[in-house]
């Protein structure tokens, strides 16, 4: 595998975003591919899901983010595409916080390739329902506001009366009392507004995203040429420090090529694994 001058030099590639995504990706696309990003409008990329749940998301993230990019191409005539798409969940460690995941899917017809780069890392996404503007005014600090937007709606997440993207304090609190005026249990539900213009930590991973991507379109692969060899999968098997039993660590990863599949198998540096992540010495 190599890594040197862009195939993608001079290119254009379609970026349908109506939330101001251009701002972090179109610079690291240039930097590291000498690649323009064209921002594609003229469709309302809400209709495909909403974090607000008025409109679910069909399919997975990589499927929606694949749907924005094509939908991209389309509108622009480009046979270069790339869209991103976020979800946040519990973390994986200890599934007590909030965490984002962005990928951003890279398509090209031209060669037949897609390509995704990743992103994750904590998130800037909580919420409460409260009665008291006391509570709303700590939550929204807590929250990064008016930096990191916000959303309110009366007595509950579903309630589809909703306001969106407020970014003032004068605007919260002109808020908060019309909330509560309309809500039948007394209460304001309160959360922070994750699309991506209107909160910049999950704009940071989206950017970050974007060098993940960048990387593996800038990693050749030796026999084909084509962008996109990257690591694919790791082949766990390292034996305990201890007893030498194999354990689920991997010992070896498979980088492979996105086009013509050619894999190669790289070992790791480490000899053993730590006895502590053996099933056999600590079942």
């Amino acid at each position: 595998m190599s890594s040197g001058k862009s195939v993608y030099n001079g290119s254009t590639a379609a970026l349908l975003t109506q939330h101001g995504k251009e701002r972090v990706i179109a610079p690291v696309l240039d930097i590291a591919l000498a690649c323009r990003v064209e921002r594609v409008s003229g469709f309302d990329t809400d209709t495909l899901g909403t974090f607000t749940r008025e409109i679910p998301r069909p399919g997975t993230q990589l499927e929606a983010a694949r749907k924005k990019a094509r939908i991209g191409m389309e509108l622009s005539g480009l046979p270069l595409g790339l869209a991103s798409e976020g979800s946040f969940g519990p973390d994986p460690f200890t599934g007590m916080f909030s965490w984002n995941m962005e990928m951003i899917v890279w398509i090209d017809d031209t060669l037949g390739i897609e390509v995704v780069g990743v992103a994750s890392g904590p998130a800037s996404f909580s919420h409460r329902l409260t009665a008291k503007w006391e509570d709303a005014e700590e939550f929204a600090r807590q929250a990064g506001f008016p930096e990191h937007r916000l959303v309110v709606r009366p007595q509950g997440e579903e309630d589809p009366r909703i306001r969106k993207g407020i970014s003032a304090w004068a605007e919260l609190e002109a808020v908060f009392p019309w909330a509560l005026a309309e809500s039948t249990n007394g209460q304001v539900f309160i959360e922070t507004d994750v699309r991506a213009d209107a909160n910049p930590a999950r704009m940071e991973k989206i950017g970050q995203a974007a060098r993940d991507l960048t990387r593996k379109l800038c990693t050749l692969c030796p026999i084909c040429n084509a962008p996109g060899f990257q690591l694919a999968e790791h082949i766990p098997g390292l034996p305990c420090e201890y007893c030498g039993t194999p354990t689920q660590e991997a010992r070896a990863d498979i980088h492979r090529c996105v086009r013509c599949h050619h894999q190669v198998t790289a070992e790791r540096p480490e000899k053993v694994a730590q006895a502590g992540r053996c099933d056999f010495c600590n079942p």
